[in-house]
Protein backbone atom coordinates (compact mmCIF):
# COMPACT_ATOMS: atom_id res chain seq x y z
CA UNK A 1 0.00 0.00 0.00
CA UNK A 2 1.51 3.54 -0.61
CA UNK A 3 2.12 5.75 1.96
CA UNK A 4 -0.35 8.67 1.82
CA UNK A 5 -2.23 11.63 3.87
CA UNK A 6 -4.76 14.32 3.89
CA UNK A 7 -4.90 17.17 6.40
CA UNK A 8 -7.82 19.53 7.24
CA UNK A 9 -8.82 22.40 9.12
CA UNK A 10 -8.35 25.99 9.25
CA UNK A 11 -6.19 28.16 10.08
CA UNK A 12 -8.14 29.89 13.04
CA UNK A 13 -10.82 26.67 13.03
CA UNK A 14 -11.53 24.52 16.26
CA UNK A 15 -8.47 22.30 15.19
CA UNK A 16 -6.25 20.89 12.28
CA UNK A 17 -6.45 17.04 11.84
CA UNK A 18 -4.64 14.69 10.10
CA UNK A 19 -4.78 11.09 8.65
CA UNK A 20 -1.77 9.02 7.40
CA UNK A 21 -2.26 5.81 6.13
CA UNK A 22 0.10 2.72 5.02
CA UNK A 23 2.47 2.79 8.19
CA UNK A 24 3.39 -0.59 9.07
CA UNK A 25 2.02 -2.04 12.37
CA UNK A 26 4.70 -3.08 14.95
CA UNK A 27 6.41 1.04 14.93
CA UNK A 28 6.18 2.28 18.77
CA UNK A 29 4.92 5.59 18.99
CA UNK A 30 3.75 8.04 21.71
CA UNK A 31 2.29 11.71 21.29
CA UNK A 32 5.53 12.92 22.74
CA UNK A 33 7.36 11.68 19.65
CA UNK A 34 5.14 13.82 17.60
CA UNK A 35 5.58 17.27 19.72
CA UNK A 36 9.20 16.87 19.82
CA UNK A 37 8.95 17.66 15.87
CA UNK A 38 5.63 20.16 16.31
CA UNK A 39 8.15 22.07 19.19
CA UNK A 40 10.89 22.64 16.29
CA UNK A 41 8.19 24.23 13.78
CA UNK A 42 7.37 26.95 16.82
CA UNK A 43 10.96 28.07 16.93
CA UNK A 44 12.91 30.80 15.29
CA UNK A 45 13.93 34.62 15.15
CA UNK A 46 11.35 36.35 13.39
CA UNK A 47 8.41 33.99 13.91
CA UNK A 48 5.01 35.97 14.56
CA UNK A 49 2.68 36.70 17.12
CA UNK A 50 0.79 33.29 16.80
CA UNK A 51 3.76 31.27 18.10
CA UNK A 52 3.36 33.15 21.31
CA UNK A 53 -0.46 31.71 21.52
CA UNK A 54 -0.19 28.00 19.93
CA UNK A 55 1.54 25.34 21.96
CA UNK A 56 1.31 22.40 19.73
CA UNK A 57 0.48 19.54 21.62
CA UNK A 58 -0.97 16.05 18.94
CA UNK A 59 -3.20 14.06 20.18
CA UNK A 60 -3.77 10.54 18.34
CA UNK A 61 -7.14 9.42 17.63
CA UNK A 62 -6.12 6.12 15.75
CA UNK A 63 -4.34 3.76 14.55
CA UNK A 64 -2.27 3.70 17.56
CA UNK A 65 -3.24 1.02 20.47
CA UNK A 66 -0.77 -0.11 23.69
CA UNK A 67 1.82 2.24 22.25
CA UNK A 68 2.20 0.66 19.23
CA UNK A 69 0.63 1.62 15.60
CA UNK A 70 -1.88 -0.77 14.48
CA UNK A 71 -1.24 -1.41 10.37
CA UNK A 72 -4.28 0.90 10.25
CA UNK A 73 -4.68 4.34 8.94
CA UNK A 74 -3.41 6.74 11.70
CA UNK A 75 -5.33 9.60 13.14
CA UNK A 76 -4.04 12.98 14.47
CA UNK A 77 -5.62 16.35 15.69
CA UNK A 78 -3.88 19.70 16.69
CA UNK A 79 -6.41 22.41 18.58
CA UNK A 80 -6.10 25.53 17.36
CA UNK A 81 -5.55 27.66 21.29
CA UNK A 82 -6.74 30.84 19.15
CA UNK A 83 -9.97 29.51 17.56
CA UNK A 84 -11.78 30.89 21.14
CA UNK A 85 -11.28 34.59 19.88
CA UNK A 86 -13.33 33.76 16.76
CA UNK A 87 -15.74 31.20 17.73
CA UNK A 88 -19.04 32.88 17.28
CA UNK A 89 -17.91 36.10 16.63
CA UNK A 90 -19.15 38.45 13.38
CA UNK A 91 -15.29 38.60 11.31
CA UNK A 92 -14.95 41.71 9.40
CA UNK A 93 -15.30 41.51 5.99
CA UNK A 94 -11.86 40.37 4.10
CA UNK A 95 -12.28 42.49 0.54
CA UNK A 96 -8.75 43.00 -0.63
CA UNK A 97 -6.51 40.53 -2.07
CA UNK A 98 -3.21 40.59 -0.94
CA UNK A 99 -0.62 40.04 -3.58
CA UNK A 100 1.48 36.67 -3.79
CA UNK A 101 -1.04 35.36 -1.59
CA UNK A 102 -4.12 32.69 -2.23
CA UNK A 103 -6.81 35.20 -1.79
CA UNK A 104 -7.83 36.55 -5.54
CA UNK A 105 -6.78 33.37 -7.09
CA UNK A 106 -8.67 31.25 -4.26
CA UNK A 107 -11.89 33.36 -4.58
CA UNK A 108 -12.12 32.88 -8.74
CA UNK A 109 -11.78 29.32 -8.10
CA UNK A 110 -14.01 28.68 -5.59
CA UNK A 111 -16.49 31.73 -6.24
CA UNK A 112 -15.84 32.91 -2.60
CA UNK A 113 -18.17 36.15 -1.27
CA UNK A 114 -15.66 36.76 1.02
CA UNK A 115 -11.41 36.34 0.65
CA UNK A 116 -11.35 34.22 3.92
CA UNK A 117 -11.84 30.89 3.19
CA UNK A 118 -8.86 31.24 0.82
CA UNK A 119 -6.82 32.40 3.67
CA UNK A 120 -7.83 30.24 6.56
CA UNK A 121 -6.86 27.26 4.47
CA UNK A 122 -4.04 28.52 2.06
CA UNK A 123 -2.62 29.70 5.51
CA UNK A 124 1.23 27.86 6.23
CA UNK A 125 -0.66 27.00 10.18
CA UNK A 126 -1.54 23.65 7.88
CA UNK A 127 2.02 22.42 8.06
CA UNK A 128 1.95 21.86 11.86
CA UNK A 129 -0.02 18.83 10.24
CA UNK A 130 2.61 18.20 8.03
CA UNK A 131 4.94 18.16 11.02
CA UNK A 132 2.81 15.82 12.64
CA UNK A 133 2.96 13.48 9.76
CA UNK A 134 6.28 13.58 8.91
CA UNK A 135 7.42 13.13 12.71
CA UNK A 136 5.85 9.70 12.33
CA UNK A 137 7.88 9.22 8.98
CA UNK A 138 11.02 10.44 10.78
CA UNK A 139 10.64 7.77 13.55
CA UNK A 140 10.06 5.13 10.87
CA UNK A 141 13.00 5.61 8.69
CA UNK A 142 15.24 5.99 11.80
CA UNK A 143 13.84 2.07 12.51
CA UNK A 144 16.73 1.64 9.72
CA UNK A 145 19.21 4.08 10.28
CA UNK A 146 17.89 6.83 7.83
CA UNK A 147 18.91 10.06 9.27
CA UNK A 148 17.26 13.54 7.99
CA UNK A 149 18.15 16.72 9.05
CA UNK A 150 18.04 20.35 8.01
CA UNK A 151 19.63 23.86 8.58
CA UNK A 152 19.37 28.00 6.94
CA UNK A 153 21.61 28.20 3.92
CA UNK A 154 20.51 31.97 3.60
CA UNK A 155 18.45 35.17 4.43
CA UNK A 156 18.03 37.76 2.72
CA UNK A 157 21.10 38.66 0.75
CA UNK A 158 23.61 36.73 4.07
CA UNK A 159 25.09 33.36 2.99
CA UNK A 160 26.79 30.93 5.35
CA UNK A 161 29.86 29.28 4.14
CA UNK A 162 29.50 25.67 5.81
CA UNK A 163 33.12 24.53 4.23
CA UNK A 164 33.61 20.89 5.24
CA UNK A 165 31.31 20.69 8.01
CA UNK A 166 29.77 17.36 8.29
CA UNK A 167 26.37 16.90 8.44
CA UNK A 168 25.72 15.80 11.61
CA UNK A 169 27.38 18.51 13.33
CA UNK A 170 25.59 20.92 10.85
CA UNK A 171 22.36 19.75 12.21
CA UNK A 172 23.34 19.57 15.66
CA UNK A 173 24.33 23.29 15.45
CA UNK A 174 21.55 24.49 13.75
CA UNK A 175 19.22 23.36 16.18
CA UNK A 176 21.21 25.65 18.76
CA UNK A 177 20.97 28.74 16.26
CA UNK A 178 17.61 30.70 16.40
CA UNK A 179 17.82 30.93 12.89
CA UNK A 180 19.30 27.37 12.23
CA UNK A 181 22.36 28.46 10.58
CA UNK A 182 25.01 26.06 11.62
CA UNK A 183 27.40 29.27 11.31
CA UNK A 184 27.17 31.17 14.56
CA UNK A 185 28.94 34.54 12.30
CA UNK A 186 26.03 34.15 9.74
CA UNK A 187 23.60 33.35 12.02
CA UNK A 188 24.32 36.45 13.64
CA UNK A 189 24.16 38.66 10.61
CA UNK A 190 20.53 37.04 9.42
CA UNK A 191 19.20 37.82 12.86
CA UNK A 192 20.89 41.25 12.08
CA UNK A 193 18.95 41.30 8.56
CA UNK A 194 15.41 40.00 10.17
CA UNK A 195 15.49 42.70 12.91
CA UNK A 196 16.20 45.53 9.91
CA UNK A 197 12.99 43.75 7.87
CA UNK A 198 10.96 43.82 11.08
CA UNK A 199 11.36 47.66 11.85
CA UNK A 200 10.65 48.21 8.45
CA UNK A 201 7.38 46.65 8.12
CA UNK A 202 8.64 44.07 5.45
CA UNK A 203 9.02 39.91 5.24
CA UNK A 204 12.40 38.23 4.06
CA UNK A 205 13.06 34.49 2.28
CA UNK A 206 16.14 32.45 2.36
CA UNK A 207 17.14 28.92 1.06
CA UNK A 208 17.07 26.11 3.12
CA UNK A 209 18.80 22.95 2.67
CA UNK A 210 17.60 19.25 3.66
CA UNK A 211 19.43 16.16 3.99
CA UNK A 212 18.86 12.38 4.15
CA UNK A 213 21.43 10.19 5.64
CA UNK A 214 22.17 6.57 5.17
CA UNK A 215 19.50 6.42 2.14
CA UNK A 216 20.02 2.73 0.90
CA UNK A 217 20.49 2.40 -2.93
CA UNK A 218 17.76 1.55 -4.84
CA UNK A 219 14.75 3.60 -3.28
CA UNK A 220 12.58 5.10 -7.00
CA UNK A 221 12.92 4.00 -10.32
CA UNK A 222 13.65 5.68 -13.94
CA UNK A 223 10.16 3.00 -15.40
CA UNK A 224 7.64 5.96 -15.00
CA UNK A 225 7.64 9.85 -14.82
CA UNK A 226 6.16 10.09 -11.38
CA UNK A 227 8.14 7.55 -9.89
CA UNK A 228 11.86 9.43 -9.94
CA UNK A 229 12.65 9.67 -6.99
CA UNK A 230 13.99 13.82 -7.38
CA UNK A 231 10.48 14.45 -8.60
CA UNK A 232 8.88 12.84 -5.76
CA UNK A 233 11.11 15.28 -3.19
CA UNK A 234 10.44 18.01 -5.56
CA UNK A 235 6.74 18.18 -6.03
CA UNK A 236 6.62 17.87 -2.06
CA UNK A 237 9.18 20.48 -1.53
CA UNK A 238 7.30 22.66 -3.58
CA UNK A 239 4.00 22.05 -2.09
CA UNK A 240 5.11 23.65 1.03
CA UNK A 241 3.80 27.56 1.13
CA UNK A 242 6.05 29.98 0.00
CA UNK A 243 8.84 27.68 -1.67
CA UNK A 244 9.35 28.91 -5.09
CA UNK A 245 12.46 26.68 -6.13
CA UNK A 246 13.95 23.16 -5.90
CA UNK A 247 17.13 21.73 -6.57
CA UNK A 248 19.06 18.47 -6.02
CA UNK A 249 22.39 18.31 -5.68
CA UNK A 250 24.55 21.14 -7.21
CA UNK A 251 22.03 20.91 -10.02
CA UNK A 252 22.36 24.90 -10.52
CA UNK A 253 25.90 24.85 -10.64
CA UNK A 254 26.62 22.02 -12.84
CA UNK A 255 24.40 23.57 -15.26
CA UNK A 256 27.40 26.05 -15.44
CA UNK A 257 30.05 23.18 -15.84
CA UNK A 258 31.49 21.16 -18.81
CA UNK A 259 29.65 17.48 -18.34
CA UNK A 260 32.84 15.95 -17.30
CA UNK A 261 32.80 18.43 -14.40
CA UNK A 262 29.37 17.51 -13.29
CA UNK A 263 29.03 14.06 -11.92
CA UNK A 264 30.76 11.76 -9.03
CA UNK A 265 33.52 9.55 -10.37
CA UNK A 266 32.57 5.85 -9.37
CA UNK A 267 35.74 4.15 -7.29
CA UNK A 268 36.59 0.77 -5.85
CA UNK A 269 37.76 0.05 -2.51
CA UNK A 270 40.05 -2.43 -3.00
CA UNK A 271 39.38 -4.00 0.52
CA UNK A 272 35.84 -4.15 0.93
CA UNK A 273 35.12 -4.21 -2.89
CA UNK A 274 32.61 -0.90 -2.82
CA UNK A 275 31.82 0.96 -5.48
CA UNK A 276 32.11 4.76 -3.74
CA UNK A 277 31.69 8.44 -4.80
CA UNK A 278 34.49 11.11 -3.99
CA UNK A 279 31.58 13.61 -4.58
CA UNK A 280 28.22 14.08 -4.41
CA UNK A 281 27.23 16.26 -7.55
CA UNK A 282 24.23 14.41 -8.06
CA UNK A 283 22.44 15.00 -4.34
CA UNK A 284 22.10 11.20 -3.90
CA UNK A 285 20.02 10.36 -6.85
CA UNK A 286 21.00 9.03 -10.27
CA UNK A 287 18.33 8.15 -12.84
CA UNK A 288 15.84 8.88 -10.59
CA UNK A 289 17.24 6.15 -7.72
CA UNK A 290 18.73 6.63 -4.41
CA UNK A 291 22.59 5.82 -5.14
CA UNK A 292 23.48 5.83 -1.61
CA UNK A 293 25.23 8.91 -1.16
CA UNK A 294 23.10 11.40 1.19
CA UNK A 295 20.35 13.16 -0.17
CA UNK A 296 20.59 16.44 -0.83
CA UNK A 297 17.49 19.05 -1.16
CA UNK A 298 17.84 22.83 -1.35
CA UNK A 299 14.74 25.30 -1.38
CA UNK A 300 14.19 28.70 -2.34
CA UNK A 301 11.60 30.16 0.25
CA UNK A 302 9.69 34.09 -1.05
CA UNK A 303 9.23 36.30 1.60
CA UNK A 304 6.38 36.43 3.13
CA UNK A 305 3.47 37.95 1.20
CA UNK A 306 1.79 39.36 3.84
CA UNK A 307 3.60 42.67 5.00
CA UNK A 308 3.04 45.33 7.61
CA UNK A 309 4.33 47.75 4.31
CA UNK A 310 1.16 48.10 2.83
CA UNK A 311 0.83 46.81 -1.01
CA UNK A 312 -1.11 47.82 -3.94
CA UNK A 313 -4.57 45.86 -4.60
CA UNK A 314 -8.03 46.45 -5.14
CA UNK A 315 -11.14 46.43 -2.86
CA UNK A 316 -13.39 43.82 -4.84
CA UNK A 317 -16.16 45.48 -2.60
CA UNK A 318 -15.51 48.95 -3.17
CA UNK A 319 -14.08 48.46 -6.66
CA UNK A 320 -11.17 50.43 -6.05
CA UNK A 321 -7.52 50.36 -5.67
CA UNK A 322 -6.69 50.31 -2.34
CA UNK A 323 -4.05 49.56 0.16
CA UNK A 324 -3.88 45.66 1.94
CA UNK A 325 -4.53 45.53 5.04
CA UNK A 326 -2.35 43.53 7.43
CA UNK A 327 -3.15 40.24 8.43
CA UNK A 328 -0.84 38.62 11.39
CA UNK A 329 2.17 36.39 10.17
CA UNK A 330 5.81 35.60 10.20
CA UNK A 331 8.73 38.59 9.50
CA UNK A 332 11.13 35.85 8.25
CA UNK A 333 9.35 32.24 8.30
CA UNK A 334 12.68 30.15 6.91
CA UNK A 335 14.14 29.00 10.49
CA UNK A 336 10.77 27.81 11.10
CA UNK A 337 10.60 26.06 7.28
CA UNK A 338 13.51 23.72 8.38
CA UNK A 339 11.71 20.92 10.05
CA UNK A 340 8.30 21.45 8.12
CA UNK A 341 10.69 20.44 5.20
CA UNK A 342 12.35 17.86 6.47
CA UNK A 343 8.53 16.36 7.35
CA UNK A 344 7.76 15.99 3.42
CA UNK A 345 10.93 14.53 2.69
CA UNK A 346 10.71 12.06 5.23
CA UNK A 347 7.15 11.41 4.12
CA UNK A 348 8.80 10.95 0.57
CA UNK A 349 11.36 8.53 1.70
CA UNK A 350 9.09 6.37 3.99
CA UNK A 351 7.03 6.19 1.09
CA UNK A 352 9.86 4.75 -1.21
CA UNK A 353 11.61 2.69 1.45
CA UNK A 354 7.87 1.00 1.96
CA UNK A 355 7.47 0.79 -1.75
CA UNK A 356 10.87 -1.32 -2.14
CA UNK A 357 10.60 -3.54 0.64
CA UNK A 358 6.73 -4.45 0.89
CA UNK A 359 5.36 -6.16 4.31
CA UNK A 360 3.02 -4.99 6.96
CA UNK A 361 4.27 -4.85 9.89
CA UNK A 362 7.51 -3.56 11.30
CA UNK A 363 9.25 -7.24 12.12
CA UNK A 364 8.22 -8.52 8.39
CA UNK A 365 10.07 -5.47 7.04
CA UNK A 366 13.25 -5.20 9.05
CA UNK A 367 14.60 -8.78 7.85
CA UNK A 368 13.73 -7.61 4.02
CA UNK A 369 15.73 -4.22 4.38
CA UNK A 370 18.88 -6.26 6.13
CA UNK A 371 18.95 -7.96 2.12
CA UNK A 372 18.53 -5.26 -0.06
CA UNK A 373 21.56 -5.01 -2.66
CA UNK A 374 24.27 -2.54 -1.84
CA UNK A 375 26.84 -0.98 -4.12
CA UNK A 376 29.37 -3.62 -4.60
CA UNK A 377 31.13 -5.81 -6.71
CA UNK A 378 29.46 -9.09 -4.90
CA UNK A 379 26.00 -7.37 -5.09
CA UNK A 380 26.72 -6.87 -8.90
CA UNK A 381 27.64 -10.63 -10.71
CA UNK A 382 27.60 -9.87 -14.14
CA UNK A 383 27.76 -12.47 -16.45
CA UNK A 384 30.07 -10.85 -19.11
CA UNK A 385 28.17 -12.34 -22.48
CA UNK A 386 26.50 -10.91 -25.21
CA UNK A 387 22.72 -10.81 -25.20
CA UNK A 388 20.40 -10.56 -27.80
CA UNK A 389 17.38 -8.19 -26.04
CA UNK A 390 15.26 -8.02 -29.27
CA UNK A 391 14.20 -10.74 -31.80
Amino acid sequence: MPLRFLTAGESHGPALTAILEGIPAGLPLTASIIDLELARRQKGYGSGGRMKIEHDAVQILGGVMAGQTTGAPIALLVPNADHVKWKGKPIEPMTAPRPGHADLTGAVKYGYKDLRPALERASARETAMRVAVGAICKHFLAQFGIRIGGYVLSIGKVQADLGDMPYEERFQRAEESEVRCPVPRSAQAMRDEIEKAIHGKNTLGGVLEIVALDVPVGLGSFAQWDKRLEARLAMAVMSVQAIKGVEVGDAFENAKRLGAESHDPIHLQPSTFDLQRSTNRAGGIEGGISNGQPIVIRAAMKPIATTLLPQPTVDLATQTEAPTRYERSDFCPVPRAVPILEAMVAFVLADALLEKLGGDSLDEIKPRFETLRKATLNDLPMDNFPHVFWE
